[in-house]
């Protein structure tokens, strides 16, 4: 579901003819999972795809950072058996940002644009994604190396894997809703052992290191009706262990599905069910911007154990008006378990300055 409102903006927009027919998101026959290492790949017949991580980084003086690099791949309605070069039939959109609490606001930036000429693709096989200057491959010992040239800042990456991939749901098939068509298949890459460096304009680079959150996700399928917008967490916790929760609000802000899934140091696996998940604000937090409210300081509950999520910095919001459309807050936050330090987190909250128009 990462960031699905930009991509479902700015599809909304495009005047194309000749809808083809997207691959459907289907449960996984018994036995059978996701076909890793093919899947690490783009899927272009599904009709929306992207390779989003986040994380904390430390700087060689202890700064404390949050960065997030997010390529989209979108099948558009252009008729494929169109042969032209310059048909539109796969865009690829960029966005990247740095938590900094010492500027007190997110820096961000954005690209897109069709694949093609070399310039800008999402390739089948394995990771590797481009959109100009930008891009992230995975190389074979499942390393992942970022290289991102942005408007006030540079992100050179290198994300080293520390533990198995994380099939989401079951074994990738991940439900968003009631109804079985209203899914995507999903992988995480928790604990990824990161190193590298990050530029501000006009500075020196600064050596980094950290731990990153992966996640890949691919579907066809529109979320429910009515649908509002969602809350999601990825956590990389003290100890080895991964927390993954989200919740899908309607239209009057109640829950219409959750779902959450915890690994442990030890590799155990615990899935818990939409009536088992919860999000409850703590403190709010209006952008002075968009005018929208933000339940930056959250509780969530999986099950019997409670967590409570604390911002980095408040101001995280990403408002991309004058490009996809889409303003959401994306940002670094702490996470403790009934009240002890437990993690750092990424935490993705969207449909609170409107609703999303599916």
């Amino acid at each position: 579901m990462r960031a699905l409102l930009a991509l479902l903006l700015l599809l909304a927009q495009l005047a194309l003819a000749a809808a083809p027919a997207f691959a459907p998101v289907t449960p996984l026959a018994p036995g059978q999972s996701l076909r890793l290492p093919a899947d690490f790949g783009a899927h272009p017949d599904y009709k929306t795809e992207w390779w989003y991580a986040t994380g904390w980084l430390t700087t060689a003086a202890g700064k404390q950072l949050g960065y997030q690099v997010t390529f989209f791949r979108s099948a558009t309605e252009h008729d494929r058996a169109n042969p032209s070069a310059f048909a539109p039939q796969q865009l690829i959109i960029g966005h990247v940002a740095l938590s900094d609490p010492s500027v007190g606001k997110l820096l961000h930036d954005q690209k897109s644009a069709r694949e093609g000429f070399g310039l800008a693709y999402a390739k089948v096989g394995d990771t590797d994604v481009k959109l100009d200057g930008w891009r992230m491959t995975r190389a074979a010992d499942g390393s992942y190396q970022i290289t991102v040239a942005a408007r006030e800042f540079n992100l050179q990456l290198r994300l080293a894997p520390s533990q198995p991939v994380l099939a989401q749901g079951q074994r990738g098939y991940s439900r968003k809703g009631p109804h079985a068509a209203q899914a995507s298949y999903y992988y995480s890459e928790p604990q990824l052992r990161t190193s590298g460096s990050v530029t501000r304009a006009g500075a020196a680079p600064q050596t980094v290191s950290g731990v990153t959150w992966l996640d890949h996700e691919w579907s066809s399928q529109a979320l429910d009706p009515d649908a509002s917008g969602w809350d999601w967490v990825g956590a990389n916790l003290d100890g080895g262990g991964a927390l993954m929760a989200f919740q899908i609000r309607g239209r009057t802000g109640a829950k219409l599905w959750a779902h959450a899934t915890l690994r442990d140091a030890s590799g155990k696996m615990t899935q818990f069910a939409p009536e088992q998940v919860s999000f409850a604000p703590r403190r709010l937090w209006r952008s002075p911007r968009t005018n929208a409210q933000y339940p930056v300081a959250t509780q969530l509950t999986t099950g019997g154990t409670t967590w409570q999520i604390t911002p980095l910095q408040d101001d995280q919001e990403l408002d991309s008006r004058r490009s996809t459309g889409a303003v959401y807050w994306e940002g670094a936050v702490t996470i403790s378990r009934d009240g002890a330090p437990a993690g750092r987190a990424y935490l993705e909250m969207t449909g609170y300055d409107r609703p999303m128009k599916l």
